[in-house]
């Protein structure tokens, strides 16, 4: 019994998830495929070497035309996590609160099962969708190989842990406000803003002196804004960003036992 709540949950969003997945895939493959036709491309370094705002906006990690650099302004600090959030942060508001305002989270509630071991299964479920898109991403870069862009494993690796639990965290959290309010729109809304002020902290402070200090409080920062791709996944950053899941996993199962069901 302990598995049927999240193979339904993960079966219910097989299609969607699916075409994620799919989606990420092709577009890693075609911007794997391009770099050959920039990687010689001075006018590209030109525009953001002499220019941190610009950069910043990019995302890029040294050279745009490096490796490491083209990979990161055109997936990993911004198109992947985008995707990954957006798949994390829908479940985790619909989970809990969506299937409560839908009237079906009381059936799942009458099996016999605990809510913390409901609560365990819906997370695992979206630790699950994260994994799939991270590990897929991984997978389409490294064919990357046969194109010049060559990235140390254990920097590839540690980068896509790093997205992988920060969707995670993202999703939980989303999860947790849902356990907490019943409300899937509210979970919603404050889970994309955070997501969304993480992003906008983790890309603007190299820029922005004043934004720097700031930087630490980003869980983007810790997963794809601290130069991953060249320099690998620090304890520090991987512990920071399994803390955070915990607690919020720990904050969500405390919100779940006090939700009156619908």
């Amino acid at each position: 019994m302990r598995a049927d709540v999240t193979r339904l949950d993960l079966r219910l969003r097989r299609r969607s998830l699916l075409g994620f997945t799919a989606g990420m895939g092709l577009y890693t493959l075609i911007v794997v495929a391009l770099y050959p036709q920039f990687k010689n491309s001075l006018s590209l370094d030109q525009l953001t070497r002499h220019d941190s705002a610009i950069a910043a906006l990019f995302g890029a990690t040294g050279t745009l035309t490096s490796p490491a650099g083209w990979l990161n302004a055109n997936i990993y600090a911004n198109f992947l996590p985008l995707i990954m959030f957006l798949i994390t942060i829908s479940y985790g508001a619909a989970c809990i609160a969506g299937q409560d305002e839908d009237g079906t989270l009381s059936l799942t509630a009458a099996l016999p099962l605990t809510r913390r071991s409901i609560l365990l299964q819906k997370s695992a479920s979206l630790a699950a969708q994260a994994v799939l898109l991270g590990a897929a991403t991984m997978i389409c870069v490294v064919a990357g190989h046969g194109f010049g862009l060559a990235i140390p494993a254990a920097h590839l690796g540690g980068i896509t842990i790093a997205v992988i639990l920060a969707g995670i965290d993202f999703g939980l959290l989303g999860l947790s406000i849902g356990c907490w309010t019943g409300s899937r729109g509210t979970a919603i809304g404050i889970a994309s803003a955070a997501a969304a002020a993480s992003y906008l902290i983790s890309s603007l402070a190299p820029a922005i002196g004043w934004l720097r200090p700031a930087r630490y409080a980003s869980l983007l920062y810790w997963s794809v804004g601290n130069h991953q791709l060249t320099s690998g996944l620090t304890a520090t950053a991987f512990a920071v960003l399994a803390a955070t899941g915990i607690t919020l996993l720990t904050l969500a199962g405390f919100g779940f036992r006090r939700l009156d069901l619908r």
